[in-house]
């Protein structure tokens, strides 16, 4: 499957590689040579690369639940959905390494992002409850 120019640009090539919605997209655009980066031991039989576009799509939407909590400023909700979404990581990282795939792909790439969420979820959370703590005092009322 051959990509346009505009494809690979959207896909996130390069300096994006690292993003969820620049892995997302090359696995929906590009299945066939993003897999191999993914961990496991060889391509799917059959028709199996439908599964890798739904794993696509499903980290397209991670990130933009991500990217909508962040833009609206809702950091307590984006501190416990990070360390919800780090469960897809963490279960990535055990497929990997069930299916007999690359152990360094497992634990260097999945299981490294599952816990960078969950150490930024829990700092989110962390400096959310500060604030949600701190007593509110009354504004001066003019005389």
């Amino acid at each position: 499957m051959r990509r346009s120019r505009a494809a690979r640009g959207v896909a996130g090539h390069g300096s994006h590689r690292g993003h969820v919605h620049g892995f997302g997209a090359e696995f929906i655009l590009s299945p066939e040579t993003t897999a191999p980066g993914f961990g496991l031991p060889s391509w799917p039989s059959g028709d199996g690369g439908g599964f890798l576009i739904i794993k696509g799509i499903r980290d397209v939407v991670l990130a933009l639940v991500l990217g909508v909590l962040l833009v609206t400023g809702h950091r307590r909700a984006l501190g416990w959905v990070l360390l919800v979404e780090a469960l897809a990581a963490y279960g990535d990282m055990t497929t990997v390494l069930a299916h007999h795939g690359s152990v360094a792909s497992a634990l260097g790439v999945h299981g490294l992002t599952a816990t960078l969420m969950v150490v930024n979820g829990l700092l989110i959370m962390r400096e959310t409850r500060k604030v949600a703590a701190a007593p509110t005092t009354p504004a001066p009322q003019p005389a």
